[in-house]
């Protein structure tokens, strides 16, 4: 599915998911003590397509999860990196392929009645919900940002023939057609009966000596 807004992903953070389920974190161990952190490692299961339309991490991908969690007085600041397989369509050559995205993250989850919490709207601030921190809205904003809409299966992906279609990858250096000028192009058909009727011709108009 699409990465979706800001609004929607941030908003569905506020939703009860189960703990150490997939991209959901179980924080209690931190206890609210500011400056208190532990360092999280893990590989998690998309269960859904995550991305744009022409390239995302696809459904069942192992997404590697290397995270620092710590306590602060608002909330709990998530910082590390997400390393996940993509797949997608080449724009040029329309061809598939797959890859790799790396997204960075840096978010503050807020804490129930905190002041953060109470002076911002739901689509400024991920929350905390029953102790727990669900990466997957983070995920989908930051591939949003990350993945180009217009991916490519090499940076010099030379497309397709605009003539017949074939992929120029494959087609070979060579590789061309012969541009006919369009106001000539109705003459082309009398070329070949021309050039090999001068024989026949010849002969019919020679006087017959007797």
């Amino acid at each position: 599915m699409p990465a979706g807004s800001g609004s929607t992903s941030r908003s569905h953070a506020a939703q009860r998911r189960e703990p150490d389920a997939a991209f959901v974190l179980d924080v209690r161990s931190l206890g609210r003590r500011p400056g208190t952190m532990k360092e999280l490692r893990r590989t998690a299961v998309a269960a859904d397509r995550l991305g744009l339309e022409m390239i995302a991490l696809p459904e069942g991908a192992e997404v590697e999860l290397d995270l620092r969690l710590q306590a602060v007085s608002e909330g709990v600041l998530v910082t590390g990196t997400v390393t996940a397989p993509t797949a997608g369509e080449c724009s040029r050559c329309l061809e598939p392929f797959t890859d790799s995205q790396e997204l960075y993250l840096t978010e503050l989850f807020a804490y129930p009645d905190s002041a953060t919490e109470q002076t911002t709207e739901d689509d400024e601030v991920y929350r905390l919900v029953d102790d727990t921190v669900d990466l997957e809205p983070v995920i989908i904003d930051q591939l949003g940002l990350e993945l180009p809409l217009q991916p490519l299966c090499t940076p010099d992906c030379a497309g397709l023939c605009p003539e017949c279609g074939v992929r120029m990858a494959i087609a070979g250096s060579d590789h061309g057609h012969e541009i006919l000028d369009p106001r000539w192009a109705g003459l082309a058909k009398f070329a070949p009966e021309s050039s090999g009727s001068a024989g026949p011709d010849t002969g019919a108009a020679e006087p017959d000596h007797q």
